[in-house]
């Protein structure tokens, strides 16, 4: 009976040491869905969908507190894939993107007037504004995203937000709709299934 009790000690002793270094090994960090999420967003860090960042606006949709259509530069494409890796309904895009212009915005900071306060380039969520303390700072235009961030922080009210007009160096091709890929395997599936 004691050799039994003894047995059965030292197992579960041998089993409980197994399972504490298992827990410390394979520990899971944070939300793998927000995680999962976040790898299809922009990365823009703009706001624009009401949170401090995309990695926020991730964990957020993962704990179903925000709707998958509030990533305004990720636009549609981003929205669907979102949809699909949460099994939720694709919506419309959100009313702040119906109120953005169909034109590219940037921002434009009068030279002559900035101070060099640093405002506008802590705000910028892309690192598109460049300059140093105390003196004139300038914004690169092909990486403004024209998230308005900046002119608010801006104390002496020298950045505007103006459009992008479309020229010869402005203008591109429009992304082409991709239409997903057919396998063999895809279509015996379905020939299965109206069969």
């Amino acid at each position: 009976m004691l050799v039994a009790i003894l047995i059965f000690t030292g197992l579960a002793l041998i089993y409980g040491l197994l399972l504490g270094y298992a827990a410390i090994k394979f520990k899971v960090e944070g939300n793998p869905l927000a995680e999962q999420i976040n790898k299809e967003l922009p990365q823009t860090q703009c706001g624009q969908c009401n949170y401090p960042g995309c990695k926020p606006y991730a964990e957020a949709v993962a704990n179903d507190e925000a709707e998958v259509n509030q990533c305004i530069p990720g636009g549609t494409e981003v929205m669907i894939k979102i949809s699909e890796i949460t099994h939720r309904e694709p919506k419309e895009m959100s009313a702040v993107a119906e109120d953005k212009p169909a034109v590219k915005i940037v921002a434009l900071i009068d030279e002559d007037a900035c101070i060099g306060c640093l405002h506008c380039i802590k705000a910028c969520p892309v690192d598109a504004i460049v300059g140093s303390i105390k003196l004139m700072h300038t914004v690169i235009t092909d990486e403004c995203t024209g998230c308005d961030l900046c002119a608010p922080a801006c104390p002496v009210d020298c950045i505007e937000m103006i459009p992008v007009e479309e020229n010869l160096q402005t203008w591109a091709w429009q992304k082409p709709k991709t239409s997903p890929v057919v396998t063999p395997v895809d279509q015996f599936l379905q020939q299965e299934k109206t069969c």
